[in-house]
């Protein structure tokens, strides 16, 4: 059924969908459909009001929507999506969000870093941290990872503070996974 128009103001709010295709519009005119693959930010600031619904009726939508509290509030209401090309995350991870306009993937008002990652079974990658003081939530979308030593599975989440590198291995074919690197305090 989805989400009809509601307020939200200073979060930053990126929708990533896992299946289907999901319809957004918003009180700044924006209506567009977010797919697999693609990523859209929010920065809600002074103040949007928007909704979502699943695009198909025949097809069940997934998605995660994850909030953010800015560094910076009360600003000009925007947004941003881009499809992301999947090959950039084959046995490595794909930044799809960070601070700044300049790098790859969207953009937020905050010190945070997204990335996710497709990997093959044995493949090995080690992730060091942005931000000194930040620190790291895994996300497993799909498969099994061993995280700095802990063993994850599907829709397993593990986070990590106090480090400044963490050592990431799949344990089975195709495990997919979003790593988001944030502020311990706001």
């Amino acid at each position: 059924m989805g989400f009809g128009a509601h307020p939200h103001n200073n979060m930053e709010i990126i929708s990533i969908p896992l299946e289907g295709d999901l319809e957004h519009k918003d009180s700044k005119g924006n209506s567009t459909v977010i797919k697999h693959g693609d990523v859209q930010v929010m920065s809600s600031g002074t103040g949007i009001r928007h909704s979502e619904y699943n695009k198909n009726k025949d097809k069940p939508v997934k998605f995660l929507q994850i909030w953010i509290i800015p560094n910076k509030r009360d600003v000009e209401p925007r947004y941003d999506q881009i499809t992301l090309n999947e090959v950039d995350r084959k046995n490595k991870l794909q930044q799809i969000l960070s601070p700044n306009p300049e790098d790859e993937g969207v953009w937020i008002h905050q010190d945070a870093w997204f990335h996710l990652g497709k990997f093959d079974k044995n493949v090995n990658t080690d992730y060091y941290l942005k931000k000194e003081g930040n620190g790291v939530y895994a996300f497993v979308l799909k498969g099994d990872f061993e995280f700095d030593g802990s063993t994850l599975n599907e829709r397993d989440g593990l986070g990590l503070t106090g480090r400044n590198s963490f050592s990431i291995e799949a344990k089975s074919d195709d495990a997919e996974m979003l790593l988001m690197e944030v502020p311990m305090q706001v």
